[in-house]
């Protein structure tokens, strides 16, 4: 079983046309003063900012200036999911992948990350790649676990481009390449994504000299194009 989820607990950056309260929460949560962040972005949420009761959902789902609750982050995430916010479909699906605020459930969290998905969210594209991969809420379907991971790796996800790694290394829904598998891990290691240092260095023991020359001539030409259609 590939373990490649993300646990992204993040905050969500300010857009202007929120206004200086959003502007000010973020500023004081980015400082650490999450009371404050707090305080600016709870009426922000009541009026239904989705953004804000994302990052409310963040801070409870985390303890930051608040008791760590998972009920209430739940809350949260659902009042700005149902308004379509794709990083709080996104954290929807996480809570329901660790069972945190809810029972476990792999088929609503796979239907949460597929909303957040369809909306261009990496990280969701990342985690639906890995259900399908693992056969967790959907079935076993290694083509379709290439097709998420390549698209959130196309918006550099380094766990997408890690367990393309694995895909190519193993011959697991394409056929074995172990440069391409070489490129991908160079890739995510490059934005220090430890596993795939990790191995792409035990891959390298396996290559000959030309398979590796041949990988990091992959790698130069998929980072020219800023891993689009690698």
């Amino acid at each position: 079983m590939r373990n490649g989820f993300l646990l992204f607990f993040t905050l969500l950056g300010a857009v202007s046309a929120f206004g200086a309260d959003f502007d000010k929460g973020l500023a004081a949560a980015e400082a650490g003063d999450y009371a404050t962040a707090l305080r600016e972005w709870k009426p922000l949420a009541d009026q239904g900012n989705a953004v804000a009761q994302t990052n409310l959902g963040v801070m409870y789902g985390n303890g930051h200036g608040v008791p760590q609750d998972y009920k209430e982050a739940m809350r949260w995430y659902r009042l700005a999911a149902e308004q379509g916010n794709a990083p709080a479909q996104s954290y929807l699906g996480l809570m329901y992948l660790e069972g945190h605020g809810v029972p476990q459930d792999y088929k609503e969290a796979a239907k949460w990350y597929r909303l957040a998905a369809g909306q261009g969210d990496a990280p969701a594209q990342s985690n639906l790649g890995v259900m399908y991969d693992n056969g967790q809420g959907v079935p076993q379907d290694y083509k379709e676990a290439m097709r998420w991971y390549r698209l959130a790796a196309d918006l550099g996800s380094a766990v997408a481009q890690s367990n393309l790694g694995v895909m190519y290394a193993n011959g697991t829904g394409v056929p074995q390449d172990a440069a391409a598998a070489y490129m991908w891990f160079n890739i995510a290691a490059a934005s220090g994504h430890k596993r795939a240092t990790e191995n792409r260095d035990k891959l390298t023991q396996t290559m000959t000299p030309s398979q590796i020359e041949e990988g990091q001539k992959l790698t130069r030409a998929c980072v020219a194009k800023n891993y689009k259609g690698c």
